[in-house]
């Protein structure tokens, strides 16, 4: 029954019309500062410029726009027509480049309702959603996913991991109305589940009872003596025995000396502690557990999915290292057309992207006299590990020819075959 709702409910979300609700490329020039609006809660945020960075597929299609000064706060934001996704899907994609090699900052977005003052979005304001990659040396490498709930923000319980280089990345996240969702990178699915589950939005359905007790009789001890075992009867377990050769002296005073006590010597008989023989226990019923049971305070929801008034999409960042360039801003219900539109961008620049920056980094390299060097060191073992297999195989030729030569060569053994069976003589 639970797989019909799903199914149910996924052929709904598909038979939508697709809808574009919001796209930005920056492909007019400086056209998009009309667009964007600059929070003014803080004098000092960073500025940002239209710029398709040091390497790119098309110099005019990968513009984006480019964190500039380090050690700053961002604040920008972009408004599209109020939405809400009851029982459609709904999905958030952009595109993340770290050309400067990010130590340290943010690299997400945050979905705001339509009634949020851009102007005055700081860190603390309300949003929806928050998705996207955030970077903190090598540790902290991770693509942050905050959902709200009930005015309450709620991060995925799973560790998705975000890609760490210089190169443009894809970032999708879908949020489906059978409060399922999925996390892609490239368009490739990373992470996926229930919204309930990696959420924690809800009570938990099940709960220790907490009026269960472990039965008197439970037996959770794995191993046990052996209670058939018995210790022979002459099993000596004293260590120690009274001298039976010592005689009181015969100048042995009681009065004066008091009672005398023969001496205690080893005993020869001694066979130490007597233990059982420890076996398995066949009564073991392994570690008790505290049973579940349903939680009284449970309530389902089947409208996580759902948000409504979704209004401001925008850039609440802190970089250290300025140079990230943000492109290719999509929100739409189909997460079909999204995959399309990928390819279309991402797709469509990737390899020349990669192609560029691989030349210019061989060119960099090539002036960079330490790394020559290295470079040079690298080719050089390389060398001498060709020499010496080299002459290891001329040695293991030599052993071979003198072995030979004295007639010490190793004899193989040959498998032996069953003799030829003839058949009788007929009588």
């Amino acid at each position: 029954m639970r797989w019909c709702m799903l199914l149910a409910a996924a052929v709904l979300a598909i038979s939508a019309d697709p809808i574009i609700y919001f796209r930005e490329q920056f492909e007019d020039g400086d056209e998009w500062q009309n667009r964007w609006v600059e929070s003014k809660s803080k004098s000092d945020y960073g500025k940002w410029q239209l710029t398709a960075g040091k390497f790119w597929g098309d110099p005019e299609k990968d513009k984006g726009i480019q964190t500039t000064q380090d050690w700053k706060y961002y604040a920008l934001s972009a408004r599209f027509e109020p939405i809400g996704n009851e029982n459609q899907s709904l999905v958030i994609q952009f595109t993340v480049k770290h050309e400067q090699g990010i130590d340290c900052g943010g690299g997400y977005v945050k979905l705001y309702p339509a009634d949020t003052n851009q102007e005055e979005i700081h860190g603390d304001t309300l949003y929806c959603i928050m998705f996207g990659p955030d970077i903190c040396g090598t540790v902290h490498e991770r693509v942050h996913i905050i959902l709200n709930y009930k005015e309450k923000h709620h991060l995925i319980k799973k560790n998705v991991t975000c890609m760490h280089d210089e190169s443009t990345h894809l970032y999708t996240l879908i949020i489906r109305p059978n409060n399922t969702y999925a996390v892609k990178i490239d368009n490739e699915v990373v992470s996926n589940g229930t919204l309930e589950d990696d959420f924690g939005f809800l009570l938990p359905r099940k709960i220790k009872d907490v009026n269960a007790t472990r039965p008197v009789d439970w037996d959770d001890r794995k191993r046990i003596e052996d209670p058939n075992e018995l210790r022979p009867d002459d099993w000596d377990e004293r260590e120690l025995i009274v001298d039976p050769e010592a005689k009181e002296p015969h100048d042995w005073d009681s009065a004066m000396d008091g009672q005398w006590e023969p001496p205690m010597i080893p005993n020869p008989k001694y066979k130490g502690i007597w233990v059982p023989k420890i076996i398995d226990n066949p009564n073991y019923q392994g570690v008790w557990v505290q049973p579940d049971m349903d939680n009284p305070d449970y309530v389902p929801d089947d409208t996580l999915y759902r948000y409504e008034e979704l209004g401001v999409i925008g850039l609440d960042l802190w970089q250290v290292k300025s140079g990230t360039i943000f492109d290719n801003f999509l929100i739409t219900n189909d997460e079909i057309l999204a995959e399309e539109i990928g390819n279309e961008t991402w797709g469509a620049s990737r390899e020349p992207e990669l192609k560029m920056k691989t030349i210019q980094d061989e060119a960099r390299d090539a002036k960079d006299e330490k790394k020559q060097r290295y470079k040079k060191l690298e080719e050089e073992f390389k060398m001498l590990d060709e020499l010496e297999r080299q002459e290891n195989e001329r040695k293991s030729k030599l052993r071979k020819r003198l072995r030979k030569q004295y007639g010490l060569e190793p004899q193989v053994e040959q498998p032996q075959l069953p003799e030829p069976s003839h058949p009788k003589d007929e009588l």
